[in-house]
């Protein structure tokens, strides 16, 4: 199964580099940078990194334009080019990439899978509690309005399989931030896609300037409930294209990339 990681950028030219090679070291899956113009020059280091491994691609885009507008275009070029398993996460080292064959391997029988801080064996490191009150807070909010059986609605370690992106119709989605990651998510459960959990350790960057913001929460705090209108709650009937949907000889196991 070929896979390939979304990883959008802007201004992480101090962390990109370990990142990337980290996630090319597990010999499961490429990299493919979404780089939105950064002035520090991590988009040449994302085209220096192309000329040296194959399995690692760069998409340029003329202006700062939000973390889901990246995920957008990183996940719609994922698809035209054949990918089998789409991941996503960030380029800032929070996530460990050694984890990314473990996601990968739960593909087995999901549709997608979250790397989870708030399922038993996950975890946050060095984050000061205010931010871990606005995470918890955040996906607390999320279940509230939904209903959603999902702990961490907001994370942004993840993997697809590409029956999943490609029945949600990425380009339809219109949120950013937070709230670009819990409409994957509820549209992924509601759409009668199988979503699955593992635990992971995050970490707080240690490099360059975090992207969080209050007009990042404002917007999760308005197009939640919004999507909550009509939102039927309780256990959704799986969609036929799941795998949880396909006979046990059928499903077939993420090998390398």
């Amino acid at each position: 199964m070929r896979a390939v990681v979304v990883i959008p950028t802007y201004n992480e030219a101090a962390t990109l580099r370990r990142v990337v090679e980290s996630v090319r070291a597990t010999g499961r899956a490429h990299a493919l940078v979404v780089d939105d113009a950064s002035p520090d020059g991590t988009g040449a280091l994302a085209d220096w990194l192309a000329e040296r491994d194959y399995g690692v691609h760069v998409l340029h885009r003329e202006r700062k334009d939000g973390l889901g507008a990246a995920y957008r275009a990183g996940m719609t070029w994922a698809l035209a080019s054949g990918y089998d398993a789409i991941g996503q996460m960030d380029a800032d080292a929070s996530h460990d990439p050694a984890d990314v064959p473990r996601l990968l391997d739960s593909l087995h029988n999901a549709d997608l899978v979250i790397g989870s801080r708030y399922v038993p064996g996950g975890g946050v490191r060095n984050w000061p509690r205010s931010r871990q009150l606005l995470s918890r807070g955040g996906n607390a909010y999320v279940r509230l309005w939904t209903g959603l059986p999902v702990a961490d609605a907001t994370a942004g370690f993840r993997v697809f399989r590409r029956q999943t992106l490609a029945a949600l119709d990425v380009d339809d989605l219109r949120s950013d931030g937070y709230s670009f990651q819990i409409e994957l998510a509820l549209r992924t459960y509601a759409s009668g896609f199988r979503v699955v959990e593992i635990p992971i350790t995050f970490m707080e960057r240690t490099d360059g300037e975090s992207k969080m913001s209050r007009s990042i929460v404002a917007e999760a705090l308005w197009r939640v409930p919004r999507w909550a209108i009509g939102w039927r709650r309780g256990p959704v009937a799986l969609d036929d294209r799941s795998v949880a949907a396909a006979p046990r000889d059928q499903t077939v196991s993420p090998g390398p990339a």
